[in-house]
């Protein structure tokens, strides 16, 4: 009876490192596929955070224009101003 035993719980150990063999392949498949997914996901955020610098960066640009307008129109009244407080003098 022991070696009947001892058979069965040879039995029982063999499918016991099949299935570890089994769950260890498929871990290393999904962290594969999970690694794969990460990776896509880090190249669209770098997309994303790429585009969005070129669209804060015309902004600033546009920003720029803007207040170079502004600065000349302010001058432009300045002088006017001036101009016009000199007449009256």
């Amino acid at each position: 009876m022991k070696s009947d035993a001892g058979g069965r719980l040879e039995a029982a150990v063999g499918r016991l490192e099949r299935a570890l063999a089994t769950l260890d392949q498929r871990l290393a498949k999904r962290l594969a596929e999970a690694g794969a997914k990460a990776g896509d996901l880090f190249d669209q955020d770098r997309a994303k955070l790429a585009a969005d610098l070129d669209a804060a960066r015309a902004r600033g640009r546009a920003l720029e224009e803007a207040g170079a307008h502004a600065s000349a129109a302010l001058a432009k009244a300045i002088d006017d101003i001036r101009a016009e407080l000199g007449e009256r003098s």
